[in-house]
């Protein structure tokens, strides 16, 4: 299931919403791919932006897909 949710630039970054949310900052690369964005940054937002959340998903690997670690 899927999760909408309002962000601001107070949100610092996908990083950090995906740590809140996903419980695993290294999966803002799920947020980022569902709402069309590549870069983390959330501080050029000057007004909420509504994200569409991936739901939790334990056996997602960590860290972006195609990059070895």
């Amino acid at each position: 299931m899927t999760t909408i949710l309002k962000v601001t630039a107070a949100d610092i970054s996908l990083y950090h919403v995906a740590a809140a949310r996903l419980n695993d900052a290294t999966q803002w690369w799920r947020i980022a791919q569902l709402n069309g964005m590549t870069d983390p940054d959330l501080s050029g937002f000057t007004t909420p932006v509504t994200l569409v959340l991936p739901a939790v998903d334990a056996s997602q690997d960590s860290g972006v897909p195609g990059v070895a670690s």
